[in-house]
């Protein structure tokens, strides 16, 4: 939480050279400040400055004594806590003194401002919750977005939240918006931003040399790509130190494992955003000797890792990956984009001239993104659509977006939100409900705040903020034993704490602390209602993964999916479970429970009764030929119990065979081949008489108008393999007026009469239609046969006697002038009982041979 902003010492303004700061005199940047302080005194700015410019700590202390400014604060936005923590500590270092002084910061779990305070760097989450409670933002004058570039979905979220309560609040007082990054697409934030000015600082502070390696394979382990890369570094730079970027923790340990011992002097150190405070602050400090940190892309930007020069990137990183069709987000290993890589290589030219190792070959490199995907265009949406509609904004497109959120996605959040109890819909309008509200104030993840609600009101709030704490930390314990109840049981000190996850105790009893303080001050009481056990606070949250376990094993959820545990587990003997993470597929059958917790399914008709559905159900099975009628209670998949329904509605079985039809396509009607080309005339006719309303009977419109042309032919139809025998050239002609019944075969007739007298069919199923007769039969005729009243030509496929295509045209004149004599020279000599004469036009067009026709005259 927030606190209020506190009353600011009139202090005088601070006069101030970046330059004359200790250590600054040389960054880039330094060449930039009079430009960027000019655009800013008249509006907003977008600053592009390559890493190791100077950029995050040198802008907020050159503005703090601009006139606009005043004694007011201002905000620096950072993407990550590290950096944030960081760049706070190096700009309170800069001016001689401690942070939470001039310059302090904001971040879940640690706050350090003072009244004193005039730079205060935040993480992304805090500026939304002080957006929230201040749209104005009326303690400050300017907010900077740093490394932007990240295009972090809290970021963007809080871009156009602040561009809002600018537009509604400030206008007397204008608020001063500067965006940096070293790799962002600039001019779509400058036209964001109204068309404000880009100022650019070229060069960085040193040089880095970029050396690629041979072509990456596929099937290459990383891990086995890496090690080698490191041990050739020491080796060439004995005395640097070693920044190598891997994809996650996984890879962090089995790098450090496979180096261990063959190092030398040089110390290994994990880095990554599961470690606590020291140990991160630890990968950071200067090192005895030397020192190989091993990261993920937390220390990609805005961070200074001392001593490091030589750069290890193996190219890769695992981001979050929002799957629609299941509503969970999982973390994806994907390649990272050119801009990420640029990142990585400017860490090795912060403190002195370094090299990049990119383990993969130039051309690869090329073929990468561009730019690293906004996160806004595959993310889980729910917590920024509550945040929206705390907002008062029920359509994101009332706000300016570098990224709108996608439709799908916005729709499905919504969804999720509903079925939380935190919207309603009721009039077609969005509004959150009294716990919607109470939701958002929480700042949690919309899942997590319904459980924090949920324990207060059972009484177990205790239970709730920690259980709440530990699953927005990374799982110490891995998935062997994927049961809630141990973590909790670490929490409250039931069993022993193992070293390696005290940091993460200790991180999570203050995450608890701070969700029962914002608790305490929504005020929600204790009143009774809902269930206290952590199996029933985690279906508050999660309902759609209530998991059932399956006579075949393994368990299905609520939302349709299958998972499994990950080997034998004491949680394996339990029927129920409320699932709050599921990983990645380990199996075929499913995906990996990562963290349950046991269920009582008597919960369903109490406590939890409001996550059970009634549902009527009338289908015909499928494969089978059974229709079923029934009452069913379920959780989304999971039917709890059913009931049939006796004596049958009038009509329940002609919908279920509309609904039926609707599921598995119109393939389940025969599709002879009068029906089909009875479509196909209509077809042409809808097409080239657009005035003549000729209905559409394409298969998304025929899917579309069930009941108006399938329904009344139903009353005959008994089992499912009945529809076969409906009558389509019926039920399609009775789509047509009179009129247009008789105009059909006028205007696209199911055949035609030749010069030889034979009727033949159209072929209405091809663009333009096509006659395919056998050439002698069109002898004398020079006018191409059309259709639609002269309006479309068929396309003529002239056959041999045999039937086989020797000419197509739409020309017949010219096809006798000047190509027949070519067929005639050499088809005569292959069907010299046909007849081949020297001018077609004069010819008795026929369908026989010599001899045939000769018996006949």
């Amino acid at each position: 939480a927030v606190p209020p902003q506190p009353a600011r010492r009139p202090d005088p303004q601070l006069a101030m050279d970046p330059a004359q700061l200790p250590g600054t005199a040389d960054l880039p940047v330094l060449a930039s400040l009079d430009a960027l302080r000019a655009t800013l005194a008249a509006g907003d700015a977008v600053l592009q400055a390559p890493p190791g410019a100077g950029k995050s700590t040198l802008v907020p202390l050159a503005l703090l004594d601009a006139r606009w400014a005043a004694d007011r604060s201002i905000l620096m936005l950072e993407p990550r806590r590290i950096a944030a923590r960081s760049v706070a500590h190096r700009m309170a270092e800069l001016l001689g003194e401690r942070v939470g002084e001039t310059v302090g910061y904001r971040m879940r779990l640690e706050t350090r401002v003072s009244a004193r305070t005039r730079i205060e760097v935040v993480t992304e989450g805090v500026l939304t919750r002080m957006l929230q409670t201040d749209p104005a933002l009326a303690g400050y004058a300017a907010v900077i977005f740093d490394e932007f570039h990240e295009r972090s979905l809290d970021g963007d979220l809080a871009l156009a939240l602040t561009l809002a309560g600018r537009e509604l609040f400030r206008d007397d007082d204008p608020l001063r918006l500067l965006v940096m990054s070293a790799t962002l697409d600039v001019e779509a934030v400058a036209r964001l931003l109204g068309n404000a000015p880009v100022i650019r600082s070229e060069g960085r502070q040193y040089p880095v040399r970029v050396c690629y390696g041979a072509a990456a394979s596929p099937r290459e382990r990383i891990v086995e790509r890496v090690v080698p890369a490191v041990l050739d570094a020491l080796r060439t730079h004995p005395e640097s130190s070693q920044l190598v970027f891997l994809p996650g923790e996984g890879e962090i340990r089995r790098t450090a494992e496979a180096l261990e011992g063959r190092c030398g002097d040089a110390e290994l150190r994990p880095l990554h955003g599961g470690l606590d405070l020291a140990a991160q602050r630890h990968a950071i400090a200067p090192a005895a000797e030397r020192k190989i940190v091993l990261a993920t892309n937390i220390a990609e930007t805005s961070l200074t890792i001392e001593g490091v020069d030589v750069v290890i990137d193996a190219g890769f990183a695992r981001q979050p990956a929002f799957d629609p069709r299941s509503g969970m987000t999982r973390l994806a290993l994907r390649r990272i984009a050119r801009d990420a890589a640029e990142q990585r290589a400017g860490r090795a030219g912060r403190l002195r001239p370094g090299v990049c190792y990119r383990l993969w070959s130039a051309q690869q490199h090329e073929q990468l993104a561009a730019t690293t995907e906004p996160e806004i265009r595959g993310a889980d949406l729910a917590g920024l659509a509550l945040q929206l509609l705390a907002w008062g904004v029920a359509d994101p497109a009332e706000l300016t977006w570098l990224d709108a959120p996608p439709r799908g996605a916005w729709r499905q959040a919504l969804d999720l939100l509903a079925a939380l109890g935190a919207l309603d819909r009721a009039g077609g309008a969005a509004a959150l409900t009294k716990d919607g509200e109470a939701m958002a104030a929480l700042g949690a993840h919309p899942r997590v705040a319904r459980l924090l609600l949920a324990g207060a009101r059972a009484g177990a709030p205790d239970t709730a903020c920690r259980l709440a704490a530990l699953l927005e930390e990374r799982d110490p314990l891995g998935r062997d034993d994927a049961d809630l109840a141990t973590r909790l049981a670490l929490l409250d000190g039931t069993t022993d704490c193992p070293r390696s996850a005290r940091g993460w105790r200790a991180r999570v009893l203050r995450g608890a602390e701070q969700y029962q303080t914002r608790l305490d001050r929504l005020a929600v009481m204790a009143d009774g209602t809902g269930a206290a056990t952590v199996g029933a606070l985690v279906a508050y949250g999660w309902p759609d993964r209530v998991a059932r376990k399956r006579r075949s094993g393994g368990y299905q959820l609520a939302n349709g999916r299958s998972a499994n545990l990950d080997g034998p587990q004491r949680l394996g003997r339990e029927s129920w479970l409320a699932v709050a993470d599921v990983g990645g597929a380990a199996r075929r059958q499913g995906d990996v429970i990562g963290l349950a917790a046991a269920l009582d399914p008597a919960l369903f008709d109490g406590p939890l009764a409001q996550l059970v559905r009634e549902k009527t159900v009338t289908e015909w099975e499928r494969g089978g030929d059974r229709f079923v009628a029934e009452r069913q209670r379920r959780i989304g998949a999971l039917v709890l119990s059913r009931a049939r329904i006796e004596p049958l509605p009038e009509g329940l079985r002609e919908q279920a065979l509309l609904d039926a039809v609707r599921a598995r396509g119109l393939t389940l009607l025969d599709w002879k081949r009068p029906a089909r080309e009875l479509r196909d005339r209509i077809a042409l006719l809808r097409r080239v008489e657009p005035d003549g309303d000729w209905p559409d009977l394409s298969d998304d419109a025929l899917l579309e108008s069930l009941d108006g042309w399938l329904a009344p032919w139903l009353t005959s139809v008994k089992r499912l393999g009945d529809l076969r025998r409906i009558d389509l050239v019926a039920c399609l002609t009775a789509l047509l007026e009179w009129p247009q019944q008789q105009a059909l075969d006028r205007l696209a007739p199911r055949r035609l009469a030749v010069p030889s007298g034979s009727s033949i069919a159209v072929d209405y199923s091809v663009d333009p239609p096509v006659l395919a007769v056998k050439l002698q039969e069109m002898f004398g005729q020079t006018e191409t046969p059309a259709v639609a009243n002269g309006k479309v030509p068929l396309s003529i496929h002239l056959l041999s006697p045999a039937g086989r295509p020797l000419q197509v045209t739409q020309d017949l004149a010219t096809f006798w002038r000047d190509v027949y004599p070519e067929v005639r020279k050499e088809m005569r000599g292959r069907y010299g009982k046909h007849p081949w004469p020297e001018d077609p036009l004069t010819a008795a067009p026929t369908r026989h041979t010599k001899k045939a026709q000769s018996d006949a005259g």
